[in-house]
């Protein structure tokens, strides 16, 4: 009998979960894990590699990518005693001298630490302090502190696309510079994984004055007396050295009160100690959002008592932000020389405004020179009337749709995007409303306990045009509290996929020098770019992210791997050589059952370790179990540092559920699908089928109803067939799976299974779908 075909091209829909897998577009997917839809086809999720230099080493290419601070130099006879900076000691820091590593495996006062090569060293993980001894003689030593990103941001300043790019952990700011993430300035900060930081370059009075503002929100006591450990704003004006937002540097609105009408001494009266957003807005002034005061009454800084005005905004005067009266509100002034009753500095358009609610302001964006504040579950914006005085003026847009992350705020130049505690919501300067309509139920699976929503993070990729929040599960277990998901979002078609991935922060980062071929780790099989690839090139402007360990790498949606962006601080075999236990701080991976796998590289100490494998079981936040296979060799040695993680991404797609006859109540019966594939050496998928909306996979009881029917094997091999020797040259191959199989509806999923996860020549190839052609015949009625 012949077949009818329908064919299903091009992929717009993506991910759609408002209604039942029956009743989704032809298009679209009921599930997609680590896939998404790409001008018109379905491809294999972003990777990702390193951002610093040295690829030439693999075995200490990692260190370039990871946040570090010179600590020192080693002797001519390899010896240095020091303590790190901050007050994090911890298992998972690491120190590297040269090419040599030495990893704090274990706690101790002090520990001996693992080591790469000669030489040994100890370090205290309850004072910081260490000591290395016999280590490579005149020689730089970098500590690398392991805590979260929680910034990353540019100066706007210097040359077009040459713009400086900085991170920041819990405790540091970092420059990128030489290839490497190395700390800049002395600066230390005392926020929590939670205290993301919020910077904007603010241009002044002239463009040599350009300023980077930066601020973590971070206090003791946000209302209550103010603590040594409060971080204030800090600010740059060289690149190198910050300036802390304290002492005569702080931001002074009101002179000490005196006498009246004697006006007090400058540098004296209450101040600003810190604000969630900072922004340059118009007539030149500088905008804090969300402030934190201090009363300042013995005019000295010292603690004095801190007050949070959630809904509060201060702004500066027209001109310089760091001028004596830049921040005073009206009718202040004040003198140097107390009881002359000379006024050196007076109000000349500084002040304050309050929004009429008792929200908090949560995050803002710009709408071309307008200016929209998100409070937690509403939208204002902030409205210029254009005068000295009085300056600004609140205006709701939406009483119901606000932000829940101060992060989330991605803006275009017509819309701003953000995530808020009931969607997603695009807002045009005139309302705010949904975006995700074809998704609604994700937002509600997002963590809404504090830390999980502060701990959204969002950016635009302009290179594929996409969107990507980061954000932690509402299942997730809560010892592992980072972002294990990342929400991919295409604006072009307003299609969605969602990623497994820890990534804390987003940002842009401008490559200094352009990637050769030889520089590269990845293969031929692993890569989509092109010899002229942008993402390849110096200058080009890509997005970074940071991630729980303190790495930084490049998003990229052509490379066909995930970085090696997680530290191994040791290995144990076990008794019977089939399984090794991990210590990985934080690893932020799902146990074998959810899918999780990894590759481990770049063990030292030990052979027979790098690979692929499944994880087995997780222990707890920071240990981990992975099997071997039955036939591989028995590692040996013992583990003496170096060893990295990458998150290994396994593709799992679920379809339509498809019936071509639905409108005239009949079954179907499915014969075969063509797919439609782009080229790859050695790629292939499975593909599983399920019918009648049921979960009985077809291909793994044998054929229907357990007969044991030879189906094949449901490989879907993207490689070329050897019979076919045209298809060496196609770009695009057309290949079947036969199904033989009769049901209510028939729905697929596109998936890896454990022995092609494992396979590098599999697991890392391209994987492209263009389309598919249905052959099917209708059968029996529905209730036949």
């Amino acid at each position: 009998m012949p077949m009818d075909r329908f064919i299903i091209a091009p992929f717009e829909t993506g991910l759609q979960t408002n209604v039942r897998p029956w009743l989704v577009a032809d298009d679209a997917f009921a599930y997609m894990r680590n896939a998404y839809v790409f001008r018109g086809r379905v491809r294999k999720r972003f990777g990702s590699r390193y951002t610093g230099a040295g690829w030439a080493n693999a075995a200490t290419q990692q260190l370039n990518s990871r946040v570090s601070i010179q600590v020192g130099t080693t002797s001519g006879i390899g010896g240095l005693a020091g303590t790190v900076p901050g007050a994090v000691f911890a298992v998972g820091q690491m120190f590297s001298i040269g090419t040599q590593m030495y990893t704090v495996q274990a706690t101790g006062t002090p520990v001996t630490m693992l080591t790469t090569g000669a030489g040994s060293g100890t370090y205290n993980t309850t004072t910081g302090a260490y000591v290395f001894v016999g280590a490579p003689i005149n020689t730089p030593v970098y500590f690398y502190p392991a805590t979260p990103i929680m910034g990353l941001t540019q100066y706007q300043t210097g040359p077009i696309n040459q713009q400086p790019s900085y991170a920041f952990d819990t405790q540091f700011a970092y420059l990128f510079s030489g290839g490497a993430w190395t700390r800049s300035g002395t600066s230390v900060w005392h926020g929590t994984d939670t205290n993301f930081f919020w910077s904007a370059t603010f241009r002044g009075s002239n463009q040599a004055a350009a300023t980077l503002f930066t601020s973590n929100f971070y206090a003791v006591n946000p209302n209550g007396a103010g603590n040594a450990n409060d971080d204030p704003i800090w600010w740059t004006q060289d690149g190198t050295n910050w300036i802390s937002g304290t002492g005569n540097n702080a931001f002074y609105f009101l002179p000490a009160p005196g006498d009246p009408p004697v006006p007090q001494a400058r540098y004296t009266g209450p101040y600003i100690k810190t604000a969630k957003i900072i922004l340059p807005y118009k007539q030149n002034r500088l905008l804090l959002f969300n402030t934190i005061e201090n009363d300042n009454p013995n005019g000295d800084g010292s603690a004095g008592t801190n007050t949070n005005y959630p809904s509060r905004v201060r702004y500066s005067h027209n001109g310089n932000p760091f001028a004596q009266n830049a921040w005073y509100e009206y009718n202040q002034s004040d003198s140097s020389n107390t009881g002359t009753g000379g006024s050196l500095s007076r109000f000349d358009g500084g002040g304050f405004l309050d929004a009429p609610t008792t929200e908090s302001i949560v995050s803002a964006q710009y709408i071309k020179d307008r200016l929209i504040v998100f409070f937690e579950s509403s939208t204002w914006e902030l409205v210029s009337r254009g005068t000295s005085f009085a300056p600004f003026e609140w205006q709701k847009i939406n009483t119901e749709l606000g932000s829940e992350s101060q992060q989330s705020s991605v803006p275009f130049d017509k819309v701003i995007l953000t995530v808020g505690n009931v969607g997603i919501h695009g807002c045009n300067g005139a309302n705010v409303e949904r975006v995700d309509n074809k998704i609604p139920q994700e937002v509600f699976d997002i963590s809404d306990t504090p830390g999980g929503t502060s701990r959204i993070a969002g950016i635009r990729d302009y290179f594929v045009e996409m969107v990507y929040w980061s954000y932690v599960a509402d299942d997730q277990a809560s010892n592992q509290p980072y972002p294990q998901r990342v929400l991919v979002y295409n604006y072009r078609n307003q299609s969605w996929a969602i990623n497994d991935d820890c990534i804390t922060a987003f940002g842009y980062f401008n490559s200094q020098d352009a990637q050769t071929w030889e520089e590269t780790t990845d293969t031929w099989e692993e890569t989509n770019q092109t010899w002229e690839s942008g993402s390849l090139e110096a200058n080009f402007r890509q997005v970074i992210a940071g991630n729980q360990q303190g790495y930084i790498f490049i998003v990229d949606a052509d490379a066909g791997r995930n970085a090696q962006v997680m530290q191994i601080s040791n290995i144990v075999i076990s008794s019977s050589n089939s399984a090794l236990t991990i210590t990985c701080v934080n690893h932020m991976l799902v146990d074998f059952v959810n899918g999780g796998f990894v590759e481990i590289q770049g063990v030292q100490g030990m052979t027979n370790v790098n690979g692929l494998y499944p994880v087995y079981n997780v222990v707890n936040a920071h240990t981990f179990t992975v099997l071997f296979q039955s036939d591989a060799t028995p590692p040996t040695g013992t583990y003496t540092g170096g060893g990295t993680i990458a998150r290994v991404s396994q593709i799992d797609i679920y379809s339509k559920q498809w019936n071509p006859y639905d409108k005239i109540g009949k079954n179907v019966f499915v014969s075969k699908i063509d797919f439609s594939v782009t080229n790859t050496v050695s790629g292939q998928v499975m593909i599983d089928y399920y019918p009648s909306s049921s979960n009985f996979s077809m291909p793994y009881f044998g054929g229907p109803l357990g007969s044991n029917m030879l189906l094949g094997t449901s490989v879907l091999e993207t490689s070329p067939y050897a019979l076919y020797p045209l298809e060496q040259q196609q770009a695009r191959l057309w290949h079947p799976v036969y199904f033989q199989t009769d049901g209510e509806c028939i729905q697929i999923r596109i998936y890896l299974n454990e022995q092609q996860m494992t396979n590098p020549a599999i697991v890392y190839s391209d994987f492209e779908l263009h389309g598919l052609v249905l052959h099917t015949i209708s059968t029996s009625d529905r209730l036949q």
